[in-house]
């Protein structure tokens, strides 16, 4: 490491302030810049936090299994360096240490708790040697990026095995998903969490899930329990090879829509009682994961209750909102699993809904949005009072929801996020009827029509035509381009959390 690391900190956050000033955010570009000037940045400030730092990665779910991590260990009096806006790169975790350095080789917290991309794992692992990794889930996800499963697998394998970066840390995984299951067995230092609870058990394995093969034989697992995708109970019929015996249980789990949750979780230190005021079994999934990190880091199990109990949804996880005075709640889908589950919990939702669907196709989002013919819409069949369509990939969606079932009259194409926005959130009210209009530009006098003259549609029911919440389902980018457009409007906080 250089003796000059102090001014080029000075200088990357000079960079920052500059850009946040500029409205640019400001997330990765201080650390992008001082890992070019310094390449073991990362590596240095990560050896500041006197009690290292702990890795949290997942397809789905790992920024909210960071924020519950942070609110359990907060609960607990630790000072925590965490990379709360979700950047999850190398520039977005140097931007975080960077911005809790201090002079002469301090830092403003004991641990770091950083949330990392799953193709990402390997190398921070291999700068920040961390003191436990947390592993959720892995789903198909951005197959032009990522590849399939097993290739970030066997990635997360050499981090993980003997030699690797993570060889010493302790390792908390996700039973019930079969591939990390496997990536513990011969590991010494592993606590593996999972649900217990027959009642979620689904019919079948859903069409998007990844039935995985079993490591030490190759044979396919058969699986006695569906809970979420390919997560569930498995065994290897060839080698007798099973699911891991979980340590840390969720039982008793009951799912209350869109609002909140709430399980018995079991622990080493005894059993309580937690209300999530978040919804789904996904999020029970990220409970587990984070009530499992404090039992590992010794947390008492009231800090863990309470931490998780407090914790509210992070933007577009479920968070709620008003948009134009009405009740919007934002639930982010980017691969069939997540979304399949947000379809799920919004099926426990009584009556018909308004969706505002926003599915983008750039780089973060993954160029191929043929995942949408993964995800299971037709849950929605018959439950959709007005579907909007909008993103790069509007029609479509559009397209998708119709052969899933919801009539062509209550779906339209309004394909500029803006204009989307304003007119589904301003439905209140209005009968729905046809009015699948494509609009790429802003509101015209037509558009301004179609809100308040369409004659009602048979089927519509009084009690939820337009008086429930506007449920937003967009893809990655599209949730980062909403928040950027709700804080300019004053409707959201220019706070992440």
């Amino acid at each position: 490491m250089s003796g000059l690391l102090g001014p080029k900190l000075a200088l990357a956050r000079a960079v920052g302030a500059v850009s946040r000033l500029r409205g640019s955010g400001g997330t990765s570009l201080p650390g992008k810049l001082l890992m070019r000037m310094e390449p073991s940045a990362i590596r240095a400030l990560g050896a500041r936090l006197p009690r290292g730092s702990v890795l949290v990665s997942a397809t789905n779910g790992k920024t909210t299994t960071a924020a519950l991590a942070s609110n359990i260990l907060q609960r607990a009096g630790v000072s925590l360096v965490h990379n709360r806006s979700g950047a999850n790169m190398a520039g977005g975790i140097a931007s975080t240490l960077l911005e809790a350095a201090g002079s002469r080789g301090t830092i403003a917290g004991e641990l770091g708790l950083f949330e990392v991309d799953e193709l990402w794992l390997d190398r921070l692992a291999a700068q920040l040697h961390p003191r436990v990794v947390v592993l959720g889930n892995l789903f198909r996800d951005q197959l032009d990026r990522y590849g399939e499963l097993d290739t970030v697998a066997e990635r997360w394998a050499a981090a993980l095995n003997l030699g690797g970066p993570a060889a010493d840390a302790g390792l908390v995984c996700n039973a019930d998903d079969p591939l990390l299951g496997d990536l513990g067995r011969e590991r010494p230092h592993v606590l593996y969490y999972g649900v217990e609870d027959d009642s979620l058990a689904l019919k079948g394995m859903a069409h998007a899930a990844d039935a995985k093969h079993c490591r030490r034989c190759g044979a396919p697992y058969a699986f006695d329990a569906v809970y979420l995708g390919h997560l569930g109970h498995y065994h290897c019929p060839s080698c007798g090879q099973r699911r891991p015996s979980p340590t840390v249980l969720a039982r008793s789990v009951t799912l209350e829509g869109v609002r909140s949750a709430s399980f018995q979780l079991s622990t080493p230190d005894g059993d309580a009682e937690v209300r999530l005021g978040l919804p789904g079994l996904y999020n029970v999934y990220n409970a587990l994961a984070a009530a499992a990190l404090g039992v590992v880091l010794d947390v008492p199990l009231a800090d863990i209750v309470e931490g998780l109990e407090s914790t509210e949804a992070a933007f577009g996880r479920a968070e709620a909102l008003e948009v134009e005075g009405r009740e919007t709640r934002i639930l982010l889908v980017k691969n069939p699993a997540g979304a399949n589950e947000v379809l799920r919990t919004l099926a426990l939702e009584p009556g018909r809904h308004d969706l505002l669907g926003v599915l983008n196709d750039n780089i973060a989002d993954g160029r191929d949005v043929s995942w949408i013919w993964d995800a299971d819409f037709e849950l929605l069949a018959g439950r959709v009072r007005l579907a909007t369509c909008s993103g790069t990939r509007a029609p479509e969606l559009a397209l998708r929801l119709k052969y899933a079932g919801i009539e062509p009259e209550r779906i339209r194409v309004i394909e500029d996020l803006p204009h989307a926005l304003a007119s589904a959130a301003a439905e209140r009210g209005a009968a729905v009827g046809s009015a699948s209009a494509t609009n790429g530009g802003g509101p015209t006098a037509t558009a301004r029509e179609e809100r308040t003259n369409r004659p009602a549609v048979e089927g519509d029911e009084p009690e939820a035509d337009g008086h429930g919440p506007l449920f937003v389902l967009p893809t990655y980018t599209a949730m980062l381009a909403l928040r950027k457009l709700l804080v300019r409007r004053g409707e959201a906080s220019s706070s992440w959390q």
